[in-house]
């Protein structure tokens, strides 16, 4: 038996992307020889899709994770552009992380996801490696899928 959404409910982001998106941002990490991974998906509502956190990732990853794709959605635009303004507005991001209870992690591993017309979707965090590291494999995973990644730089 199928399952229809409720009516007037836009899901946004479909969980077998988010399956897809995280599995293949892991895969990643493995082809990198990084450390053990954790990445969390949020919808573009902020709740969580998937996440899957490597054996061996340290405690704090999955909330470090949450963070970054939690402090994109928050603003609009992928942790690269939130770690700028982190370093020339320092109390608003305290503010900002306050009110979003904790979860805002203002460095590169938060990538917005976008449909091809530029639609916000949801957001991926990626924590376990160098900020850079945790980015690169979310983008790849987000393209696995098919969308657009968006770090707060140039879209990919």
């Amino acid at each position: 038996m199928s399952h229809a959404a409720p009516a007037g409910f836009q899901h946004g982001l479909t969980l077998a992307a988010a399956q897809t998106i995280a599995q293949h941002t892991l895969a990643k990490g493995r082809e990198m020889g990084l450390a053990p991974l954790t990445v969390v998906v949020l919808d573009g509502a902020g709740q969580l899709k998937a996440a899957l956190r490597e054996d061996g990732a340290s405690l704090a990853r999955v909330d470090i994770a949450w963070g970054k794709a939690n402090g994109c959605l928050a603003m609009g635009f992928g942790s690269r552009e939130l770690a700028r303004r982190a370093q020339a507005t320092p109390a608003f991001i305290n503010a900002l992380t306050v009110t979003q209870g904790g979860h805002v992690v203002p460095v590169a591993g938060g990538v917005l996801v976008k449909n091809a017309e530029g639609a916000v979707l949801g957001a991926v965090g990626v924590s376990g490696d160098l900020s850079d590291k945790d980015e690169a494999c979310a983008v790849a995973g987000i393209q696995a899928a098919g969308l657009k990644a968006d770090t707060g730089d140039a879209i990919l």
